[in-house]
């Protein structure tokens, strides 16, 4: 295996703002922001004034998502070895989603100056590529294409759902367009989870352990959810078609409530800082 590239050394020019994810989550303008009774949920619905400051913080962090993405792809073509680390196919598919990667990056670019923002507007967390430096393969996998991947696919759905009720055909046709692509990146990592640990229980354990860390950590303190009031919708039906059984579509829901309810206590760490 090379040597994994750590986030410092990730190619950035002076656009970009880089935070640690419990900065990243104060920010006041996000879809869950603090307020003087905790956090308020701001509901992606176009009738609140808080509704476009929220989606173009959400649009800011689906390009920092998509760019570190990406980099985590294209990271794991070059880091193992074929044959005695990973098969060829996987190297096929992770290039695969390395050109899906940066076809987003660019929509999300032009989606972005479309919502009145711009790079750098909003800061940039590294927890997406840090999870993808993960050394086991099979755990890098399971926590960018299943956890994070998976994350995508409710936010990209919620958009879609936004950009409906704006009446705002280019955001709902770009969000649909790349939901589409995200169904298949989560769909990989299943496959390839179930594949590389059919005689390895304990790997295949390992590996879920690390996506419901991941899970809960970016269920952005129970903002993602299957509550009235959640700023991103669990979107269930497309995460069926990417390979996820309801045993493990409700668990998400339940690390999401339990997030949500240690947010509102208060609890230390829970949004990983």
């Amino acid at each position: 295996m090379k040597e994994v590239l750590p986030a410092e050394r990730l190619a950035r020019d002076e656009r970009f703002v880089r935070v640690d994810l419990a900065e990243r989550l104060a920010d006041r303008r996000n879809a869950q922001a603090p307020s003087r009774r905790g956090r308020q949920r701001i509901a992606m619905d176009p009738s609140r004034p808080e509704a476009p400051d929220a989606a173009r913080s959400l649009m800011h962090g689906i390009f920092m998502g998509e760019l570190q993405a990406m980099e985590g792809a294209g990271r794991t073509c070059w880091d193992f070895e074929v044959g005695e680390e990973v098969p060829f196919a996987l190297k096929l598919d992770m290039a695969r989603q390395c050109w899906d990667e940066a076809r987003h990056v660019e929509i999300s670019c032009k989606l972005a100056d479309w919502m009145g923002t711009e790079i750098g507007e909003f800061a940039e967390a590294t927890f997406l590529y840090e999870a993808a430096c993960n050394p086991d393969p099979v755990l890098r996998l399971t926590g960018v294409n299943r956890a994070l991947e998976g994350l995508a696919i409710d936010v990209f759905n919620t958009m879609r759902d936004f950009g409906a009720a704006c009446d705002d055909p280019i955001l709902t046709f770009c969000e649909d367009w790349m939901l589409a692509d995200e169904v298949t990146h989560v769909k990989m990592g299943s496959d390839w989870l179930r594949r590389l640990t059919e005689d390895d229980p304990e790997r295949r354990q390992r590996a879920l352990e690390f996506q419901r860390v991941v899970d809960k950590l970016f269920s952005l303190g129970g903002a993602r959810g299957e509550e009235e009031d959640s700023p991103i919708k669990l979107a269930r039906r497309f995460r069926e078609m990417a390979g996820f059984d309801t045993s493990e579509i409700d668990e998400i829901a339940e690390l999401s409530r339990q997030a949500r309810h240690e947010t509102r206590a208060g609890a230390p760490g829970a949004y990983g800082g």
